[in-house]
């Protein structure tokens, strides 16, 4: 008997778990995609971008990205909240708990099959509201007594200050301090419920060393984009420029000549004639791949997007609806399709790469289907039984989020490596766990 089936069948008679009251903090949000102070971000936003052109010469789609998203003063990511329904979109977690209750198995499940580290750090890339680490949490709190003495704690990057202040109250309540010094790699501090730190980093090399389970959801996809075009001459770059006839508009055009993104960037085999390359993503890669090799671990990434045949899918989204790029720049967020034929590229020999499969197929076998009908037993309430089914449907029917969403896994390469021959006179030692997720499990 696997340990994810004795994992998730002591979760399943779980009955502590009410359904979360998701939506209830959409009452209380404090700016929204069409408040003034982001119509005011907008301008200001244009107006640099518009004065950096001028003085330099067009922009990288990356550094376009980089300014309207990360800018220390006015960036979309710095300045707002913009998840939830009142914002400009919404997250796996926030739609149903069950999302984070089963990475939370997946989590547990990884550190049993690295033999159960006395010390195990989640962490977690972008945390959003803190939503799916919250739900993590909860499970790991539920399985307890499979957890033992282990040292559990928790470390976020985030960019976001505000976003932090967010994190912060969902995870710890009052139980946060922010560093007084912007210089610490630690910004801010705290502890949840339960006594367990929760760390604030900015960076990823600043999140102490030592064994991990990381989580990326919806975290690549907002990474800085290269964007690159075949023409007759060769590839070009598409980069960032002022618009001759309205120098109040930005636009897209073809750099003149080679650059040297455009001559670097773009591999010699490749046959797509438009192609979309983020170096940021896979400098993360390696990062998170060379801590895996050296330190055990896994690392989970879930986003949307494809393993090596997109093109063009640089977009916007504002208040749920497509937004153009390069309009308002600051009010809206940026994203762009993960290429996970490139991070699989990027992490090298470092570790094993797994997937990407498609949620759907992640959550089902992880159990999505009997921990939804656990839930509805447990609950008589008909609106919340409605609002579970809603998130279910939306999580994994394929023309929603199940098949547009993809998961993609970081292995140490001893994770699935077959045991040894034994030795004369010596049992064969035990063959690797199943890897939970990404591997149907035969009940």
């Amino acid at each position: 008997m696997s340990a994810l089936y004795v994992l998730r069948r002591a979760f399943a008679h779980q009955t502590a778990f009410a359904c979360s009251a998701r939506w209830s903090w959409t009452q209380s949000r404090s700016c929204s995609s069409t408040s003034p102070e982001k119509h005011r971000s907008s301008n200001v936003m244009l107006r640099h971008l518009t004065s950096k052109i001028k003085a330099t010469g067009p922009i990288s789609v990356a550094e376009y990205m980089r300014e309207v998203l990360t800018n220390p003063v006015m960036g979309y990511y710095v300045k707002n909240d913009m998840l939830g329904a009142d914002g400009d979109f919404i997250t796996s977690p926030e739609i149903s708990q069950i999302f984070g209750e089963l990475l939370g198995i997946w989590c547990v499940s990884e550190w049993m099959a690295a033999g159960k580290p006395k010390e195990f750090q989640l962490v977690e890339l972008g945390p959003g509201r803190g939503s799916l680490a919250s739900d993590v949490l909860r499970v790991f709190g539920q399985l307890r007594a499979a957890l033992g003495e282990t040292a559990l704690s928790v470390h976020l990057v985030e960019v976001s200050p505000r976003l932090s202040e967010v994190q912060a109250r969902t995870l710890t309540g009052e139980r946060s301090q922010a560093s007084s010094s912007e210089d610490e790699p630690v910004y801010r501090r705290g502890s949840t419920s339960t006594g367990l730190p929760v760390s604030w980093y900015r960076r990823l090399e600043d999140v102490p060393k030592g064994f991990s389970i990381y989580l990326a959801h919806e975290f690549f996809d907002a990474l800085p984009i290269y964007k690159f075009q075949k023409t007759k001459q060769g590839w070009r770059e598409m980069v960032v420029d002022i618009d001759p006839e309205e120098p109040d508009r930005l636009r897209f055009v073809l750099a003149p000549a080679p650059t040297l993104a455009s001559s670097t960037l773009v591999q010699a085999d490749e046959s797509r004639k438009h192609v979309e390359v983020c170096p940021d993503g896979g400098v993360v890669i390696q990062r998170l791949s060379a801590r895996i090799a050296e330190d055990g671990g896994a690392a989970l990434i879930a986003d949307y997007g494809h393993d090596g045949t997109g093109t063009d899918t640089f977009r916007g989204f504002r208040g749920h609806k497509p937004h153009d790029v390069l309009t308002a720049p600051g009010t809206a967020d940026l994203t762009a399709d993960v290429d996970f034929s490139y991070l699989r590229r990027t992490a090298g020999d470092q570790v094993a790469c797994v997937g990407p499969i498609t949620q759907r197929q992640f959550l089902q076998n992880m159990g999505v289907d009997v921990r939804l009908q656990v839930l509805l037993r447990n609950n008589t309430d008909a609106s919340t039984r409605a609002q579970l089914v809603r998130g279910f449907d939306m999580l994994t029917n394929p023309e929603k989020m199940g098949e547009r969403f993809k998961f993609f896994a970081l292995l140490a390469h001893g994770r699935l490596a077959p045991p040894p021959p034994a030795e004369k006179g010596k049992s064969r030692a035990p063959a690797p766990l199943p890897l939970a997720g990404f591997s149907e499990l035969k009940l």
